[in-house]
């Protein structure tokens, strides 16, 4: 069984002021497709302004529909190359 390294680049960026913090994701494959996401969060009004915890619920959220998109992905994939409908599971 011959074993090959893959590698996938992912970036995130985000976007902030004192209420709300919003991120793109976006990971490169290695036949060059490029799969995009967002997320964001919101700070309420009686919380202490902490940019790093909005970047962490902004970011997994992001993370998460780039996962859901990349798994949707693979089943049009399947189905096209089998001919028939793939299951997806839910995460």
């Amino acid at each position: 069984m011959m074993h090959t390294a893959v590698g996938w680049h992912v970036e995130m960026e985000f976007q902030e002021d004192d209420q709300h913090t919003r991120a793109a994701a976006m990971v490169r494959l290695p036949d060059g497709t490029e799969v995009r996401s967002h997320g964001q969060a919101s700070r309420h009004h009686t919380d202490s302004n902490q940019p790093r915890v909005g970047e962490e619920i902004a970011g997994a959220r992001a993370l998460n529909d780039l996962a859901m998109q990349l798994l949707g992905k693979a089943h049009e994939e399947i189905d096209t190359d089998s001919g028939r409908m793939s299951h997806p599971i839910n995460v």
